[in-house]
């Protein structure tokens, strides 16, 4: 399980591993990376993906820079954050607050 204030001791640039899938993704939908350090340090975890490998995984819920909402899916080894992706939530998809998928209760 994956612990928000874990994130937040190593949520710095240097610090966070970024995939070229995420990288990909972040620039089609205009994400910075300052974007994914204020999502880490003012988020919250609001689902836990333990089976993931090669390390457990979670979604963040929190704000970006321009004060939209965003998701971002990230994986720590203990000494870097792994960015798997980020994205602007849907709400087509999500409930308004934005931490709960339509569908689920």
């Amino acid at each position: 399980m994956i612990d928000i204030e874990e994130l937040r001791k190593m949520n710095r640039i240097e610090k966070i591993a970024i995939t070229e899938h995420a990288r990909l993704r972040m620039l089609e939908r205009d994400i910075t990376v300052g974007d994914v350090v204020l999502c880490i340090e003012n988020g919250e975890v609001i689902e836990q993906y333990e089976d993931d490998t090669p390390f457990p995984s979670c979604l963040v819920l929190g704000m970006a820079v321009d004060n939209r909402y965003i998701h971002v899916v990230v994986s720590s080894d203990g000494q870097y954050i792994h960015l798997i992706t980020a994205y602007h939530p849907d709400s087509n998809r999500w409930e308004d607050d934005f931490k709960t998928r339509k569908g689920r209760k």
